[in-house]
């Protein structure tokens, strides 16, 4: 009979509480916050995440909001893509372990994936003592909380060279079924003299260059293409402690049937936690979804519309601005991203949207409403007896891409970034005026109010998204 390799947490004392009870209490705190940051709505159908890995006390909150989606999935197994931060390592190790102990118990090591991985290169087989560490260790807790029956493969990955990341990615892919979940560990931005990391000197725009260096970060992690995120890391020279397991996950992803879109679920600093920047470690919480996953059903779909309704026409009764009852549980809570478009007698008489900075839809899509109305410059205000049609449009995410030529006219709406310039068309806009890629392009650079040579010259970002669109059935 063989001997079953426990391993005891050693981050139990320390890292967090010791007694069960204690760090029970402790993870329910961090979901409780959770949820107070980002609202009770969980996005089904996440294929992966990404997740910081301090302490509880610290990283908790933003973590937590990764399994509240973990949870969602269903998933009974969690392949783990962790890293040491003391000892070097080649390839991928994969520990020789049975099962993990903490205060809440143990989580059973899914031995059988564990050792087919091992069995081919880069993944290789170590003692657990080699390559333990907190990148892993801090996220059992967190598992055996929201996932109690899922098994585990840790992972370990350190410098992959040549071939090494298309090969261990191919492996990864053959374990993403159903019910098996993706997760990198890492913080962001590890930021002060402690670090090594001084960018910018430490005043009050700190706090936001540190959002803004780590959204850039993160943007180009959401291309899925791991060359152009770690041109970024290049770029900047930004601290990402966790990045050969972000670019394995991306590796992994970008070549799975459909297409994938990564949202970031929260965003914090240790900065901001101690209200001190001194040194400071970004964390961030982000999933990777397909885009079925934005689609709203058609009983979510007329309740947005009648909320829109509802909203324009007691504003133009009344002048007051009011929004429909939503239910604590609406789905319509999501923060997203929409545009909404007014047509009069199928002649279009107003349309805005909201892009960056996404807010719950229930919110959001009424007062874009108002604004095409009211706010749209290119078009009168609308009269009062002016008969309007509402039409909707709920985004994705934006999707980095590296070549213009990956955008797929009348499925991609694009979004153009250069300096100070801006510019976004919709998926319709080809499909409407039968735009080929190229005109697309120029359309969206003239928009933009910059050259169609941007595109070959490199000096902006551009990125893809897709949309669903729905509109007032005619009474």
């Amino acid at each position: 009979m063989s001997t079953v390799l426990a391993h005891h947490s050693p981050l139990a004392g320390s890292w967090y509480p010791s007694g069960g009870a204690e760090l029970k209490r402790l993870l329910g705190a961090t979901l409780e916050n959770s949820v107070n940051r980002t609202g009770s709505f969980v996005r089904q159908g996440g294929l992966a995440f990404l997740v910081p890995h301090a302490a509880p006390a610290y990283s908790g909150a933003v973590a937590a909001s990764v399994y509240r989606h973990v949870q969602a999935t269903g998933a009974t197994r969690i392949v783990i893509l962790g890293f040491s931060h003391r000892h070097p390592i080649q390839g991928i190790a994969v520990p020789q372990i049975d099962r993990i102990e903490t205060p809440l118990g143990a989580i059973r090591v899914d031995r059988e994936t564990a050792d087919s991985l091992a069995a081919s290169p880069p993944f290789h087989s170590v003692p657990e003592q080699t390559v333990c560490d907190h990148s892993v260790e801090i996220q059992i807790p967190f598992l055996q909380t929201f996932v109690p029956a899922a098994t585990l493969v840790p992972l370990y990955v350190g410098s992959l060279t040549g071939d090494q990341p298309s090969a261990a990615a191919q492996a990864l892919r053959g374990l993403m079924d159903t019910r098996t979940v993706l997760i990198a560990s890492s913080d962001l931005t590890h930021y002060g003299r402690d670090f090594g990391y001084l960018p910018f000197k430490l005043d009050d725009s700190t706090p936001e260059r540190l959002r803004a260096l780590d959204s850039g970060v993160l943007a180009a992690a959401g291309s899925l293409d791991p060359a152009l995120f770690g041109d970024e890391l290049s770029r900047t020279g930004a601290t990402v402690c966790g990045a050969e397991p972000i670019r394995l996950l991306l590796e992994t992803l970008r070549s799975l049937a459909g297409e994938t879109f990564q949202e970031t679920l929260d965003y914090d600093t240790s900065g901001a936690i101690s209200h001190g920047y001194e040194h400071s470690v970004s964390y961030g919480a982000v999933g990777y979804f397909p885009p079925a996953a934005y689609q709203l059903d058609a009983p979510d779909r007329a309740a947005l519309l009648a909320g829109a309704r509802f909203t324009l026409d007691h504003y133009r009764r009344t002048g007051a601005l009011r929004f429909v009852q939503t239910p604590a549980e609406s789905t319509l809570l999501q923060r997203g991203r929409a545009f909404v478009s007014l047509s009069a007698q199928g002649t279009l008489r107003g349309c805005t949207g909201r892009f960056d900075n996404p807010l719950a839809l229930a919110e959001c899509v009424p007062r874009l409403t108002l604004a095409a109305a009211y706010d749209d410059r290119r078009f009168a205000p609308v009269s009062p007896d002016e008969e309007l049609e509402i039409e909707i449009h709920v985004l994705t995410p934006p999707k980095r891409i590296s070549d213009p030529r990956q955008l797929r006219t009348g499925e991609h709406g694009a979004f153009l970034r250069s300096g100070a310039h801006r510019g976004l068309l919709l998926p319709t806009v080809a499909t409407t005026h039968n735009l080929s890629r190229q005109q697309f392009l120029q359309a969206l650079a003239q928009k933009a109010g910059v050259p169609e040579s941007v595109y070959a010259t490199g000096d902006c970002e551009l990125s893809v998204f897709c949309d669903q669109n729905f509109r007032e059935r005619p009474l």
